[in-house]
């Protein structure tokens, strides 16, 4: 009687592609750059707009006193930022022009935000007609290009800083709207929606009980950003000559005053320059944390 045995075979090898049961986290390389840059952000707003908001309590000079000799450099006893073509203090007028430059992006970004965001709300929330009306008012305002506009308004009407933010808080309304609109779009088939509508809730309370309240973050980061935007187009409408008449210093006004001298002097144009760009660099930081921190989507990525 023969035993038939069977092959011996060696244990197959355990798989190496699999290393655990549990996925890896991908390292995020940009976290530390972006919490260093939101501190700073942070640090620059605040400080920015302490000095622009107690300017006339500030032991400086106004932004038209004459302090010293034209284009004295940087650190000098009377003027730390040297001095204009004129002798102004380039300090005190870069102060006085970010209050100028963060009051107009400020309250044109709030007043866009209020109308354009009740707009989109209503016609995300209703559709029909009213989509269609703000729809196409949203076309025809958004058809006039922004700065074209501004220079217009300008020939006609003495610019001023009021006539300014108006004027940009109109041309920003479209795109509250939409965005606004586009939001309600999305929360209106989720299931919240359907249970209070089961309770017998009525539009007005859907709308800033239901919606409202989970579309401000989206709505503020824009908000932030849209304040950035309207800044950089103040200084350029301003170097232009078209912006914040003078004496009133702007950023891109002194800029235009000085450009001439960019290669004997050039602190008093990169002065107002730099400040321009930190500003606009500390708005879009924090609009990109915002939308970082609360976007769902972004943040799985």
């Amino acid at each position: 009687m023969s035993l038939v045995t069977a092959p011996i075979t060696a244990p197959s090898p355990v798989p190496t592609t699999r290393q655990s049961a549990l996925p890896l986290r991908r390292p995020r390389s940009g976290g530390l750059a972006r919490r260093a840059g939101l501190v700073f952000a942070v640090v620059w707003l605040l400080l920015l707009t302490a000095l622009a908001t107690s300017v006339q309590w500030l032991p400086i000079p106004s932004y038209d006193e004459i302090v010293g000799a034209p284009f004295q450099p940087v650190f000098a006893p009377d003027a730390p930022l040297g001095t204009d073509s004129i002798g102004r203090s380039i300090f005190s007028r870069a102060i006085y022009g970010a209050r100028a430059s963060l009051t107009l992006g400020v309250v044109a970004a709030a007043i866009s935000l209020v109308l354009g965001g009740l707009l989109g709300l209503v016609a995300g929330y209703y559709r029909g007609v009213m989509e269609t009306v703000v729809d196409l008012c949203s076309e025809v305002v958004q058809a006039f290009p922004a700065m074209l506009f501004l220079v217009a308004l300008a020939a006609a009407i003495r610019p001023s800083l009021a006539t300014l933010t108006i004027s940009m808080a109109v041309l920003m309304v479209p795109a509250f709207a939409r965005m606004m609109k586009g939001a309600v779009l999305a929360q209106t088939g989720r299931e919240f929606i359907a249970a209070a509508r089961a309770q017998g809730a009525g539009p007005i309370r859907i709308m800033f009980r239901e919606i409202l309240p989970n579309t401000l973050m989206s709505i503020a980061s824009f908000a932030i950003m849209v304040t950035a935007t309207l800044i950089v187009i103040e200084g350029s409408v301003s170097f232009l000559g078209y912006g914040i008449p003078a004496p009133q210093p702007s950023w891109g006004g002194m800029v235009a005053e000085s450009q001439s001298q960019l290669a004997t002097h050039p602190a008093a144009v990169m002065i107002p320059i730099v400040f321009l760009f930190l500003t606009v660099f500390a708005l879009n930081a924090m609009s990109d944390w915002l939308r970082a921190r609360f976007d769902v989507g972004q943040n799985q990525i």
